[in-house]
């Protein structure tokens, strides 16, 4: 039988955000820095933000590597 370590399993899962979040962000880096759009860039921001917490709970709190599974297939 092979043993998961779900510890590393969701320190993968949240390397795997971390790079979502970061590949969702990048276009809006630049926007964020034009005045007549900061504003409007900065709300998406705030919604990726907002996506991504919700992610990261997910992962801390999956028992087990099923749910952890479910949580890493979305992003």
């Amino acid at each position: 039988m092979i043993a998961i370590n779900l510890d590393k399993a969701k320190a993968i899962a949240h390397d795997k955000r971390r790079a979502a979040r970061a590949a969702e962000f990048a276009p809006l880096d630049i926007k964020a820095t034009i005045p007549s759009e900061a504003v409007a860039a900065e709300a998406a921001r705030q919604a990726i933000r907002d996506k991504y917490a919700v992610i990261q709970t997910d992962i801390d709190t999956a028992p087990g590597v099923p749910e952890l599974t479910l949580v890493a297939q979305s992003l």
